[in-house]
């Protein structure tokens, strides 16, 4: 505790203060400023093969990137799990469209901050704080994601869209998944730009035919680029309605 004040959060002076004092921490909840201003409230794993670009999509969503080691770095691969938080925030201007009303910052971003889109007002609300779980897709690493994934409440299953068919790991950590009995998942459809539109559509409905009456069915199918922030908000979007934060005691 910085300046001998007991029970007062005071690093990161612009994020929400937490003082012991006045704070009633019966009330607090996963969506109580307090609480989402300065930790992750929920665990998210990024899942599916190897180079479908789980890391990708973490960085495009949270600004940090989790292929740190060197060897990581030479092979372009996850090897050891990576952890990434973001901060999911909405324009409180009604008059924004979604999904650009939408926006993810690092975890160190105020929680609250002016709106830059042109012809639109007011400001940028934190409305969620979510921790990334990016596990290694390559099939000698499958130990890796089993132990990755009693840590998620929710996944990202990512499926590269310039490939014909699931591969390989793919289906194992869909099974994964299902073992664990995990129920929140979005689907990301990847690598979107390298396609055309109806190499896109036709592996979409390969998608649907492959998650049939696994954990998965039903789950929003959301096309990205994660290279080029293509459909970032999107998924952004579909985090905050259709992944609930789970009800934990916070004091």
């Amino acid at each position: 505790m910085a300046g001998g004040e007991v029970g007062v959060t005071l690093g990161q002076p612009h994020l929400s203060r937490q003082d012991l004092a006045t704070l009633n921490v019966t009330k607090l909840t996963p969506h109580s400023h307090e609480v989402i201003s300065r930790q992750a409230t929920i665990n998210i794993g990024t899942i599916g093969h190897v180079a479908h670009r789980k890391s990708t999509v973490v960085k495009a969503i949270s600004g940090v990137h989790t292929v740190r080691l060197k060897n990581e770095l030479e092979r372009n691969i996850t090897i050891k799990r990576g952890y990434a938080n973001a901060k999911i925030y909405k324009l409180d201007d009604p008059s924004c469209p979604r999904p650009e009303c939408y926006r993810s910052c690092g975890s160190s971003t105020p929680d609250e901050f002016p709106t830059d889109i042109p012809g639109t007002k007011g400001n940028f609300k934190l409305v969620r704080h979510v921790s990334f779980v990016d596990c290694p897709g390559h099939d000698i690493l499958m130990a890796m994601m089993l132990n990755s994934a009693v840590v998620m409440g929710a996944a990202l299953l990512l499926i590269a869209g310039n490939e014909s068919r699931p591969q390989p790991q793919t289906s194992e950590h869909l099974a994964a998944i299902e073992i664990m009995k995990l129920k929140y998942i979005l689907i990301l459809q990847t690598k979107i730009d390298l396609v055309k539109e109806s190499q896109a559509k036709e592996q979409y409905e390969q998608i649907l035919t492959f998650v049939q009456g696994t954990v998965a069915e039903g789950a929003p199918i959301i096309p990205i680029s994660a290279q080029l922030k293509y459909n970032i908000e999107v998924a952004c979007e579909y985090i905050m309605k259709k992944i609930p934060v789970p009800t934990r005691l916070y004091f």
